[in-house]
């Protein structure tokens, strides 16, 4: 990937949400990514976190082992074609061998807190910007999960409340499937 500075990306969420990676169990961001969106070269902004590493302890930014890279540089080459950010997401995505070899270290990657703490160490304009986008994005998906995990518990109550309900309208099913049918008398006129 060229380490040229990109001017003028748009902080839209789609393009923040694409560069979230789970990894670890924790929703991070990558030092290239980063670096990008705040119009920056990846060096700078490893150097500004070298410069002031007490800022960022192990549950703010870690690098990431050879087989964790291997993993994100696998995630990074599927683009899902939205026109919209298509020409910017070409901007991140590069082939995954290409990658591989433009990169001498596995890179850094840093959680919410360590990017609201890259907010003070990188003290630009841009750097602010993105970094309120980025917490913005960070707390939505945090609120999503919770809708889902009360969403789940509210479905589990129910089914532990309807349980009996529904076995008993699965036996009288049952009970219709397998009743054999008499013979019935026929209706109407007959002619004898």
């Amino acid at each position: 990937m060229n380490e040229n500075i990109i001017t003028e990306i748009p902080l839209t969420p789609e393009i923040i949400r694409e560069k979230i990676y789970i990894i670890r169990g924790k929703k991070v961001m990558i030092d290239r990514d980063l670096a990008i969106l705040y119009e920056i070269l990846t060096k700078q902004l490893n150097q500004s976190v070298r410069r002031n590493v007490d800022r960022f302890p192990e549950d703010f930014m870690f690098q990431l082992t050879k087989k964790e890279m291997d993993n994100w540089i696998c995630q990074i080459g599927i683009s899902n074609g939205d026109s919209e950010t298509e020409n910017w997401k070409s901007q991140f995505v590069t082939s995954n061998s290409t990658l591989k070899q433009s990169l001498r270290k596995p890179p850094l990657a840093f959680t919410e807190q360590g990017i609201a703490m890259l907010s003070s160490v990188l003290n630009s304009k841009r750097a602010i910007q993105v970094n309120i986008q980025i917490i913005r994005i960070f707390t939505k998906l945090r609120e999503m999960i919770d809708a889902y995990k009360e969403l789940r518990e509210k479905v589990e109550e129910m089914e532990k409340n309807n349980e009996v309900n529904f076995s008993e309208i699965f036996r009288v099913i049952r009970l219709l499937i397998t009743e054999k049918e008499e013979p019935k008398e026929k209706m109407g006129f007959r002619a004898d």
